[in-house]
């Protein structure tokens, strides 16, 4: 079956990146010149997805907004005669088929993807994590893993490799590989205690799932802070079916976190087709004189 919808859980309050996100949904602040969260968007549309599903919380209509129809601000930049500005504007609103709806309690990731059982229905879905963005210099992530799952036709979790100081961040994958970047997945460990790993196979912001998961999520009991955790139905599905790890190409950047959102603004500047050039050359001067 062909994926045609992808899940944004946005509901977070953003507490790792207090106090800019006290007022502004942490998925709004920028990098270079648009919100983290249209970036996430675009990936989805450049990966061929037909429908976007927000998974939502008070306070959070901003993002709504962002990728809806104004009319006065339309209107005012035609007026203006800024036809640059006017095409951008006029661009995001028609990126792609947007749902809205609500996470009615704060439980968790696992949790924030089952509210969006009734609109997913039963057909495999993409999940990307609003704050997680991926610089890939071919194809986005996802696309990579639409490509993967045509061959597969199972569930698929996007894996980078880190160091070993830093396992105890991640989520971990445990397996064999059975492919080039690609890995049977046996068992997850969520931020495992140092010395009770091995493996440095860890799980980003970026998930093919089959619509098994939503009955799996319906009957995983609530862990740590009482939230339902995503790793724990998808454990459960690795024991029902394939699940399989892809270590995707490009570079991944934590934009919920105060230092890998500035490393962003930096990447994603370097590329910008505009700024890019200046800002490269800005590099070198700040370089030189350190």
């Amino acid at each position: 079956m062909k994926v045609r919808k992808a899940v944004i859980p946005v509901a977070g309050l953003g507490t790792r990146f207090l106090p800019a996100s006290k007022a502004i949904p942490k998925e709004m602040l920028t990098i270079v010149d648009r919100p983290t969260i249209q970036y996430i968007v675009e990936e989805v549309v450049n990966s061929g997805i037909e429908v976007i599903i927000f998974v939502t919380s008070e306070g959070k209509s901003a993002i709504e907004n962002h990728f809806d129809y104004n009319f006065e601000l339309d209107t005012l930049l035609r007026e203006k005669n800024k036809p640059e500005l006017y095409e951008e504007v006029r661009h995001i609103s028609n990126l792609i088929d947007i749902i809205a709806v609500r996470q009615k309690k704060p439980l968790g990731l696992g949790h924030a993807i089952w509210s969006a059982r009734n609109v997913v229905g039963d057909e495999p879905f993409l999940v990307l994590l609003g704050d997680d963005l991926v610089l890939s210099e071919n194809l986005p992530c996802c696309r990579q893993m639409l490509n993967l799952y045509e061959e597969v036709q199972e569930s698929i979790v996007a894996i980078q490799k880190v160091s070993p100081e830093e396992t105890g961040q991640y989520g971990i994958v445990e397996g064999e590989p059975v492919q080039e970047r690609v890995h049977r997945v046996r068992r997850m460990v969520e931020k495992p205690p140092p010395g009770t790993t091995d493996s440095d196979l860890a799980i980003i912001g970026r998930y093919l799932l089959q619509p098994d998961i939503f009955s799996l999520l319906q009957q995983t009991t609530p862990g740590h802070g009482g939230e339902i955790q995503l790793t724990d139905a998808l454990m459960a599905l690795a024991n029902k079916r394939p699940l399989y790890a892809y270590e995707f190409e490009g570079t991944r950047y934590d934009a919920g976190d105060k230092l890998g959102y500035l490393k962003a603004i930096v990447a994603f500047a370097r590329c910008h087709p505009s700024l890019g050039p200046g800002f490269r050359k800005h590099l070198k001067e700040i370089c030189t004189s350190l």
